[in-house]
């Protein structure tokens, strides 16, 4: 078991919870997030243009790489993350020049020395998977693929395939942040989406309530939230740990509770 599967209990969803390195104190935040009750973290990459993000997103992105965020500082960021917690997973998300400018193996090279358990890339397509697959599996780095609502029978086999960790489906057919779909398209999505892999479905894109996440939580395997917390970050600024810890506990007590 490595750590990104263990954190999806049996008896209950995940949640899963993503904030932009460099955008505030990230420590803190992180460390907020973990206090909170998240069980695995999506660290963003700050780039220049997050094509599938919201505005809440994108004005993190701006705020950190106006504050001088290079991706040797989100290594750092991450290697001392897990050096404070050990077993929390820990996944970068973002997308393909950062990660692939200085050679796929560099990059899945410094994940591994950093304690990253998996990473998201939104742009490069699984048809495209030589760019950045063979070399974060040699590492023994999740490749975490997004399924959407377009993502119908005949391509999907191609997404599972080389993918691990878990499945992030996205619940719209949008950018982050922005709106949520309908309780029933999402069950019926994580229906076929389970039905055809074994690893974790997390259902992400506009989640925003302790209600919505625990409707979420009683069909699928994971809750994703990370515009919502975004916001919070963008709104306290330096001293954003406190409501992001409390922000954190109510979804997740919501989705402790949502199988009950």
């Amino acid at each position: 078991m490595t750590r990104l599967s263990s954190a999806f209990p049996a008896d209950r969803a995940a949640l899963v919870t993503f904030i932009t390195a460099g955008d505030g104190d990230t420590a803190a935040n992180l460390d907020a997030l973990v206090a909170g009750g998240a069980d695995v973290i999506e660290l963003g990459m700050p780039f220049t243009d997050p094509m599938a993000d919201g505005p809440a997103i994108q004005k993190a992105n701006i705020r950190s790489l106006e504050a001088g965020t290079t991706t040797a500082d989100i290594f750092a960021i991450a290697a001392a993350f897990r050096a404070r917690h050990r077993q929390v997973p820990l996944v970068l998300m973002g997308y393909a020049n950062p990660m692939t400018i200085r050679g796929s193996e560099w990059f899945a090279a410094e994940c591994v020395k950093a304690g990253v358990d998996g990473v998201i890339c939104v742009d490069i397509p699984p048809e495209e998977d030589a760019e950045l697959g063979p070399a974060l599996r040699n590492a023994g780095v999740d490749l975490i693929r997004l399924a959407t609502p377009t993502t119908d029978a005949a391509r999907l086999p191609t997404v599972l395939d080389g993918s691990s960790g878990f499945l992030y489906y996205v619940s719209v057919a949008g950018i982050t942040g922005k709106q949520q779909a309908a309780q029933a398209s999402i069950e019926e999505a994580v229906a076929r989406l389970k039905a055809a892999t074994g690893i974790p479905v997390a259902v992400g894109f506009g989640v925003r309530t302790p209600e919505q996440a625990a409707a979420i939580a009683r069909v699928a395997d994971g809750v994703v939230v990370g515009s919502a917390i975004v916001e919070i970050i963008a709104k306290h600024g330096a001293d954003a740990a406190g409501p992001v810890r409390d922000y954190v506990a109510g979804l997740a007590n919501a989705i402790k509770a949502a199988r009950g």
